[in-house]
């Protein structure tokens, strides 16, 4: 009786049904015209479209996310300040591609080495950052595959702190959207440089290569990238009202194109999906029964605030059920996975999200833990 017990999931009806209008389905994609693509929306990480998401290209100067990314983190953890000068080698004065044009033995402010390498794209910038940060762009690049490793970069890695070419550096579309997405969430204070539309250095003034913060108000980031065997790529990320949308957009055929397929990209997903604020970060959820616990009640929501995106007008036909595996034995400690928040669209299966404990149940005393057990065995 104990054994089929432990397997027995039990369905709480707990969250509202709704009246099922009549189907609308999305319109198609429009035709991008690039060598692969995809569209996320950044609050419930859900891709909206995507051709091509996991196929393997060279990421040029897109490179520069992980690169910043490294950056703020030694940042935060103060490896380096933002008025620290670093000295700029040979090497990194040296490089190829763009450039903020450093000078040799000529120290540079870790604050104008970021924009430099934000703004102006400057490979010379990234050089001189990763040997201040790691000693070396080889020991940097090492932590930036590491790095790609943790945020579930399946198909990525790095020879460099450029992007410029090497049979070994490349990533995805999916890939680049999970780095774009983590300095939007990880490093939000710095995320505003990714908005500047020009930086002067050296009496140098370079524009931003990024065309929709000029064409779209709504645009504030992120990366162009561009070789001859990479294509010209764009990563955009746009906010309308609360929602923003990121679209990566790889190997067209010019930086008029570039621009104009992420900005057909963006506007169908505005136009096309909502997204839904379901459940707040400790919101509760449920509450169900635990044994052998110094409470007989675990309260049980989510670990983040929870989001779905769906088709304009198909939110009504959304419907959800928790399914929690009993019986649940304290110790259970809070943040544990108790069950699942399983999304259906037209009783189809759509989604689904783990359910946590809010708050540790503590292990109860002898006593308490073997009249539970005793009401367990006779349940």
């Amino acid at each position: 009786m104990m054994k089929k017990f432990l397997t027995l999931a039990l369905l709480f009806a707990a969250l509202p049904v709704f009246a099922a209008p009549p189907a609308i389905s999305p319109p198609p994609a429009p035709d991008i015209a690039a060598r692969s693509y995809i569209l996320v929306d950044l609050s419930s990480g859900q891709t909206l479209q995507q051709r091509g998401g996991d196929e393997r290209v060279e990421p040029a100067s897109l490179t520069k996310l992980m690169t910043a990314y490294l950056t703020f983190a030694a940042l935060r953890q103060g490896v380096i300040t933002g008025t620290q000068a670093l000295p700029v080698s040979e090497r990194a004065w040296r490089a190829e591609g763009s450039r903020m044009f450093i000078q040799p033995n000529t120290p540079v402010a870790v604050d104008d080495l970021i924009r430099g390498m934000i703004v102006q794209s400057g490979n010379d910038a990234c050089i001189t950052l990763a040997e201040g940060i790691a000693g070396s762009e080889e020991e940097f690049a090492r932590r930036m595959n590491l790095e790609a490793q943790r945020m579930g970069m399946k198909n990525t890695h790095f020879m460099n702190s450029t992007g410029l070419p090497h049979p070994q550096h490349y990533t995805t579309a999916r890939d680049l959207s999970l780095l774009a997405r983590a300095i939007i969430r990880d490093f939000p204070e710095y995320y505003p440089l990714y908005s500047l539309k020009e930086y002067k250095y050296n009496n140098i003034t370079q524009a931003n290569r990024n065309r929709l913060l000029w064409q779209d108000p709504t645009v504030d980031g992120m990366k162009t990238g561009h070789t001859e065997s990479a294509g010209f790529c764009l990563i955009a990320s746009a906010k309308r009202d609360s929602r923003r949308l990121l679209s990566v957009v790889l190997g067209t055929t010019s930086e008029s194109m570039r621009a104009s397929e992420s900005q057909k990209l963006l506007n169908y997903g505005f136009q096309n999906f909502d997204t839904h604020h379901l459940y707040q970060k400790g919101q509760v959820v449920a509450t169900l029964p635990v044994w052998k616990g110094s409470e007989n009640i675990l309260k049980a929501g989510v670990a983040q605030d929870f989001y779905v995106s769906l088709p304009k007008g198909q939110y009504a036909r959304l419907k959800a059920s928790l399914v929690s595996k009993q019986p649940l034995l304290a110790p259970l400690p809070a943040g544990q996975q108790v069950g699942t928040i399983r999304l259906t669209l037209d009783d189809k299966p759509y989604a689904e999200y783990p359910l946590v404990a809010l708050e540790g149940v503590a292990r109860a005393n002898f006593f308490k833990r073997g009249w539970d057990g005793v009401k367990l065995w006779f349940k």
